[in-house]
């Protein structure tokens, strides 16, 4: 009895620490985005284009470097909400329209359930390490370049 608890007990340990690892198969694109006088900002991103991959997004991830994040790319234009479920990284979020433009950029509390809703339709969301943006200067009416 205690030899299959104990098989239990590794198997279950071996489980959760694969769901929480901070590697990810996801493919990274090195994004740009313009700010308002022209200067370019460069931001390393893994790519999250379908439903599982956007479910997942950053979830049990410890560390997100700076300069580091997740696009999420979605099929059509539509107002989005991002919570921070089993997320314990702070983040930004910033919500971007078909054109590439940025239409919102809000924080987002770790763990929290609170929706954080785009301000209009868009078909992009990219989320940072909290601060990020600020730190590098971009607002919202800065443009992503689209070429990814």
């Amino acid at each position: 009895m205690k030899k299959s608890f104990l098989l239990f007990l590794i198997l279950a340990l071996a489980v959760f620490s694969s769901a929480c690892s901070s590697k990810s198969n996801l493919p990274v694109k090195k994004l740009t985005i313009t700010k308002s006088d022209g200067q370019e900002v460069f931001v390393k991103a893994e790519v999250a284009s379908t439903f599982k991959e956007r479910q997942n997004g950053f979830m049990f991830r410890q560390t997100i470097p700076d300069g580091t994040g997740m696009l999420f790319i979605f099929e059509e234009e539509q107002v989005l909400d991002f919570w921070m479920k089993n997320t314990p990284h702070p983040l930004s979020i910033a919500y971007i329209d078909k054109n590439g433009r940025i239409r919102d950029i809000l924080d987002m509390t770790p763990y929290s359930l609170e929706n954080v809703t785009s301000s209009t339709k868009v078909l992009y969301a990219l989320e940072v390490p909290q601060g990020w943006y600020q730190k590098v200067g971009i607002k919202a009416g800065d443009k992503l370049k689209l070429d990814f």
